[in-house]
C-alpha cells in the first residue's frame, strides 16, 4: 500500500486545525513572525506633479536644492508652495457665529479688511428668521472665507421693530456695504441659492477661499446657478417618480 504523506499549508498568518489542537493541549504553536515588506525606495517613486502634490509645505521647502536638475518640477514646487502659503492666509470660519451687542465692534467693525461679514439680525420665535437662518447656515459651510454672525436684533439696534425681521447687514472694511430688510427681499421660498445671488449682486461677498474679488463673485454666481438647475431637475424627477407610483 502506498505511503501517502500530506503536508498542510495554510495562508500566511492564519491558524491551522493542527495549531488549534495544540492550543487545547496546552502546547501553543511556534511563533511565526510576520513577513517582512521593505519600505518603498523614495528614489524609485516617479517624480511628477502628483508626487509634488503629496508633499507637505515643510517637505516642499526641504526639496529646495534637490530639484535643480529638473526645471519643470522645481518651478512646479515653487508654484505649489506659493499656493499653500496663500491658502494658509485665507480666513476660514465655516459656521454662523453668535454674538452679543458687546461683541459687535470686535467681530464686525474690526474684522480684517479682506473679510466680508454678513450680520443676521433675528429674534427667536419668528418663523421667517428661522427660515433665513437655515439658508445662511448652508452658505456658511460652502463659503468659509466669508464671516457669518447672528445677533438678536434689539441687542444690535435698540427698539429695532420686529416687522423688519429678518434683516441682513453686509460689512467690509468696517463699513456697511448693503442691507436687506424683511423676508420679501429673499423671495417666497428663501433658498440658499436665492440668498447667495442677492448677496453677490454687486460685491464679492461670498468667498469659498479659492478665489478673490471679482473672480469670487463670478464663481459664486456660476456655482449657484448650476446648483439651482440641478435642484430643479432633481425635484422634477422626484415629482415624476411620485406621479408614476400612484
Amino acid at each position: 500500500m502506498a505511503d501517502y504523506h500530506f503536508v498542510y499549508k495554510d495562508v500566511e498568518g492564519a491558524s491551522t486545525q493542527w495549531d488549534d489542537i495544540q492550543r487545547k493541549l496546552g502546547k501553543p504553536p511556534a511563533f511565526k513572525p510576520p513577513s517582512f515588506t521593505p519600505a518603498p525606495d523614495e528614489d524609485s517613486v516617479p517624480k511628477d506633479k502628483a508626487w509634488i502634490d503629496d508633499k507637505t509645505e515643510q517637505e516642499l521647502e526641504d526639496l529646495e536644492d534637490d530639484l535643480n536638475d529638473d526645471r519643470f518640477l522645481e518651478e512646479y514646487r515653487k508654484k505649489r508652495l506659493a499656493e499653500m502659503r496663500e491658502e494658509a492666509k485665507v480666513l476660514r470660519f465655516g459656521s454662523i457665529i453668535p454674538i452679543s451687542g458687546s461683541d459687535f465692534v470686535r467681530e464686525v467693525s474690526q474684522a480684517p479688511p479682506d473679510a466680508w461679514v454678513v450680520v443676521h439680525l433675528y429674534k427667536e420665535g419668528i418663523p421667517e428668521c428661522g427660515l433665513l437662518m437655515q439658508s445662511l447656515e448652508e452658505l456658511a459651510t460652502i463659503y468659509p472665507a466669508t464671516k457669518f454672525v447672528k445677533i438678536i436684533s434689539t441687542e444690535c439696534i435698540p427698539n429695532y421693530p420686529d416687522r423688519n425681521l429678518p434683516t441682513l447687514l453686509v460689512y467690509n472694511n468696517g463699513a456697511v456695504k448693503a442691507n436687506y430688510v424683511g423676508m420679501h427681499t429673499f423671495g417666497r421660498r428663501c433658498t440658499p441659492e436665492g440668498v447667495a445671488l442677492i448677496l453677490c449682486q454687486s460685491d464679492p461677498v461670498l468667498n469659498d477661499g479659492q478665489s478673490r474679488d471679482e473672480e469670487s463673485r463670478k464663481a459664486v454666481i456660476d456655482g449657484v446657478r448650476k446648483r439651482f438647475i440641478e435642484k430643479v431637475v432633481t425635484e422634477h424627477e422626484e415629482d415624476d417618480n411620485g406621479s408614476s407610483s400612484d
